[in-house]
């Protein structure tokens, strides 16, 4: 099965894999190398996928002007093409995730920077473009995945709360529709990640955080999902990252099978701590810039 994967840094490639993606990357070479972190990832239907933008954009993607990965890794994506670029994305807009193009794929979640919540009943007649999700002036989609009604949507703050919500709570919607509301959101906070696991994935999948403070070093921390305890939809979260004296937000957040990467804004690999059975520690004391987890 042909796959097409998104870099943190926005960049895109495709491979051709005989296992689940999840399982190939779990044992690819273990060498890092710039560009690595992955962002999102989509089998392509028919030679397309679908790209999602933070405005609720969706684009129709073809493979042909994308690089072919080795499937033993390592997996750079740097020669790959900008998305934004490749898609003739709006200023004011980026590509936050990839998705099946097939109408038998499990629904589309998207979340929002201001704690909404979608899932789009699959829809695709031929189209270049077309709208996934109405979104407001001042809110904007932070992440997307497919999603069934027996999986987990994930939602993280920056003031680190972290909301598990069953995926049927949230039930699956036109194109044209706004969403509904997720996680309660403090005054104040945003939402910083919004992510799915699937119910075959919840014993393995694991959360990465990281806090930072102007009088403080930045700590990352990581912990298995099965700490964390399902909640309502429009509640609020459980707290995920216990601040240190001096920090007072998250910057970075991230759930899914490990393993979990990091990068720098130019792609090149950061190191990151083992695993921290504390759903709320404090993490472990990181130093240098850190772009993105994935």
């Amino acid at each position: 099965m042909r796959w097409v994967a998104l870099s943190a840094t926005g960049r895109l490639a495709q491979v051709e894999l005989t296992t689940p993606m999840n399982t190939a990357r779990a044992n690819l070479v273990p060498t890092r190398v710039d560009h690595d972190v992955l962002m999102s990832w989509t089998a392509a239907e028919d030679g397309y996928v679908g790209a999602v933008s933070s405005r609720g954009t969706a684009y129709r993607l073809g493979l042909s002007d994308l690089p072919t990965l080795a499937p033993s890794g390592p997996w750079s994506l740097w020669d790959g093409p900008l998305a934004h670029d490749l898609l003739s994305a709006s200023d004011d807009e980026h590509i936050i995730g990839l998705y099946s193009l097939g109408l038998d794929a499990p629904p589309l979640a998207l979340g929002t920077r201001r704690g909404t919540v979608k899932r789009v009943v699959p829809e695709y007649k031929g189209w270049d473009s077309w709208q996934v999700m109405s979104v407001k002036d001042d809110d904007e989609i932070v992440g997307s995945n497919a999603a069934a009604d027996g999986d987990d949507l994930v939602v993280i703050t920056t003031d680190a709360q972290l909301l598990r919500l069953s995926a049927r709570e949230v039930r699956p919607q036109g194109r044209s529709a706004g969403g509904m509301a997720g996680i309660k959101l403090a005054e104040g906070a945003e939402v910083i990640f919004f992510g799915a696991i699937t119910k075959d994935e919840r014993d393995g999948a694991i959360v990465a955080t990281l806090a930072v403070g102007a009088d403080s070093p930045a700590t990352v921390k990581t912990t298995a999902f099965d700490q964390y305890p399902t909640k309502g939809r429009a509640t609020g979260g459980v707290r995920t990252h216990r601040f240190l004296k001096g920090q007072h937000h998250l910057t970075l957040a991230w759930a899914g099978l490990p393993p979990v990467r990091a990068c720098d804004a130019q792609g090149a690999p950061r190191n990151l701590p083992s695993c921290d059975d504390r759903r709320d520690g404090t993490g472990s004391k990181v130093y240098g810039p850190f772009y993105a987890l994935g």
